[in-house]
């Protein structure tokens, strides 16, 4: 396979995960937000750097408001990494490899971006904002479905894998650190179970949780849950086996070597003391190895496709 076309087809992978995965953790802060007790703070300042934007954002914006930060990280073109800018990179990608893919791809894709573009001013407004980005989620999920059912397993779909795999494991982690932002008017209280809960809800395993963990949120079960079940699909350690199969059938043994280091990272992670102290650092590092293993992939396999600049690039996942 051409290396600008495997480099194409990683990235729409990476693009759609990040449209789907930054309006399920916005919705899920809206949510938690309508809940939180008296006395409670949220800093929208925090949750830039949980997303790692703030020095992107205050390029643009000087204050760090709810209004500012939810337009910066929605339909601001300006962010690379906003919803509406994702989706559109994503329909240019699927557009410029119409051939390699399913017919129906381009129109769906091209359906997502029809939406998104008319609908996001919307998602400003805090009363219609969870059923935009809802419907922006389903259309997005409706695409990876019609990817998985009808395309070949070959390297262009391992290549897909990849992307989307390395994309979500970070978003996940970042999902993780949203309780880093949030300041409690007191410890030990009832509202620490429900800020777990808004961090299951957000990556739709509220159901799966109860079924194979337990019915109560309980901050360290839930990191071992999200962190390394490989049975749920949104779990790190589900992600990084998906990126470590698509590796397997793919040339180059350097991928494998750096994934291998996030895998002991995980199979060694104390999930009470995390719950207790320490999370936001762990999800750094993850977020940390995620882009040094892009980079190693970018090296691998699409140098070929423009030698003298590195790939696509969304933001330093640092």
């Amino acid at each position: 396979m051409l290396a600008r076309v495997a480099e194409n087809l990683y990235w729409m992978a990476r693009y759609l995960e990040r449209a789907e995965d930054t309006a399920r953790l916005i919705n899920a802060t809206t949510m938690l937000l309508m809940d939180m007790p008296r006395g409670a703070s949220f800093g929208w300042e925090d949750l830039l750097k949980v997303v790692g934007l703030d020095e992107a954002f205050h390029k643009h914006y000087d204050e760090a408001s709810e209004t500012a930060v939810m337009s910066f990280l929605i339909q601001d073109e300006r962010n690379p990494s906003s919803i509406f800018a994702c989706v559109r990179m994503a329909r240019e990608n699927t557009r410029t490899f119409r051939e390699v893919l399913p017919r129906e791809s381009w129109e769906w894709v091209n359906e997502l971006y029809l939406y998104t573009s008319t609908h996001l001013g919307h998602a400003l407004d805090r009363r219609k904002r969870f059923e935009v980005l809802t419907e922006i989620i389903r259309r997005r999920q409706a695409v990876v479905g019609l990817l998985s059912g009808t395309m070949s397993r070959d390297d262009g779909f391992q290549f897909m894998r990849l992307g989307r795999n390395v994309e979500r494991a970070d978003m996940t982690s970042r999902v993780l650190d949203v309780s880093y932002a949030i300041n409690l008017p007191y410890q030990n209280s009832q509202y620490y179970d429900l800020i777990w809960m808004s961090v299951l809800h957000a990556l739709s395993a509220h159901q799966m949780y109860r079924r194979h963990v337990g019915v109560h949120a309980r901050g360290h079960k839930v990191l071992g849950f999200l962190l390394n079940d490989l049975l749920f699909p949104r779990s790190v350690r589900h992600c990084l086996h998906e990126i470590q199969f698509a590796l397997g059938e793919l040339p180059g043994a350097e991928p494998m070597r750096r994934l291998q280091g996030m895998l002991d990272l995980v199979d060694r992670a104390d999930y009470r003391a995390l719950a207790a102290n320490g999370l936001h650092e762990f999800c750094d590092d993850i977020q940390k190895r995620l882009a040094d293993l892009n980079g190693i992939i970018s090296q691998t396999y699409f140098r070929a496709a423009h030698p003298q600049k590195m790939s696509q690039s969304l933001f330093s996942l640092v």
